[in-house]
């Protein structure tokens, strides 16, 4: 069988050291997992150049929003966070569903930070709506506020908002202090983008999740964990989504985590050394 991970860029994806560990470990010989550059133009050529030995897709941006377009059928979960980063092979049709949610919630409860009382995002693309759906998986009842440096373009995840029935304000990130009363904040920023904000993430009693996870600990995670707050990063939500992908893919429900995390992070302190 095959699977494996499309985008664009797609070079720096975990997906394929992840899933093979995965499919070591399962004893899986008969399985490979791949990579190929894919742009939104080209998605559904590529579905459609697909034969009967394809189980799955892992999709990362810019084909999380385009997916659900071509899927055959979408789970609820991903129509109401607008957009799917996995495409599994049922009965000859293609299901988009979405396993960032599953990997936000199991990595943040890994961390024992699964039940905020409040929580504040930062940023408001796709990962801001599945983080959303996440912590309100997790128990979290009260408003979120969405923070990003421009409040105009926060349509879609205040979309997804109102699809997942959770009450969002939004307001811009410059206003960050006023925000940061609550038990978690969410960053959901590019790589370098939380940094400026870091002395102010310092002084609350907020912990911290943030979803980059190369280089790691970015500035904010290191100036969190230097005053006592918990810190995650995104590894074990990269981690986590994809031990649910490799379970839809497979229909295996025993997934090696721990060969899978071992995997990864051999991979990224490979990376993180100068060639």
């Amino acid at each position: 069988m095959r699977a494996a991970v499309l985008g664009s860029p797609v070079s720096h994806s975990l997906s394929p050291v992840l899933h093979t560990a995965a499919h070591t470990a399962m004893g899986l010989t008969d399985w490979s997992y791949g990579m190929h550059e894919c742009g939104e133009e080209d998605l559904a050529s590529f579905l459609a150049g697909l034969g009967g030995e394809w189980a799955g897709l892992s999709l990362t941006m810019p084909l999380k929003r385009r997916a659900l377009d071509l899927a055959d059928t979408v789970t609820g979960l991903a129509r109401q966070v607008g957009g799917a980063n996995t495409l599994v092979r049922r009965d000859g049709a293609w299901e988009g569903t979405n396993t960032d949610v599953a990997g936000i919630a199991a990595a943040l409860a890994e961390a024992g930070m699964g039940a905020p009382r409040g929580a504040v995002i930062l940023g408001a693309g796709a990962t801001a709506a599945s983080a959303l759906a996440a912590l309100r998986r997790l128990g979290l009842t009260s408003p979120v506020t969405v923070l990003a440096r421009d409040p105009a373009r926060t349509g879609e995840v205040a979309e997804a908002a109102r699809r997942l029935g959770h009450p969002v304000g939004i307001a811009p990130l410059s206003e960050l202090d006023e925000y940061l009363d609550v038990d978690l904040v969410v960053s959901s920023l590019p790589s370098g983008a939380a940094d400026h904000h870091a002395g102010r993430l310092a002084a609350s009693r907020a912990d911290l999740f943030d979803v980059v996870y190369s280089p790691w600990p970015t500035r904010a995670a290191t100036a969190v964990a230097a005053r006592g707050g918990r810190v995650v990063g995104g590894f074990p939500m990269l981690l986590h989504q994809a031990v649910e992908q490799v379970r839809l893919m497979t229909g295996i429900e025993d997934v090696p985590v721990e060969a899978m995390r071992r995997a990864g992070e051999a991979e990224l302190a490979r990376r993180a050394v100068p060639a």
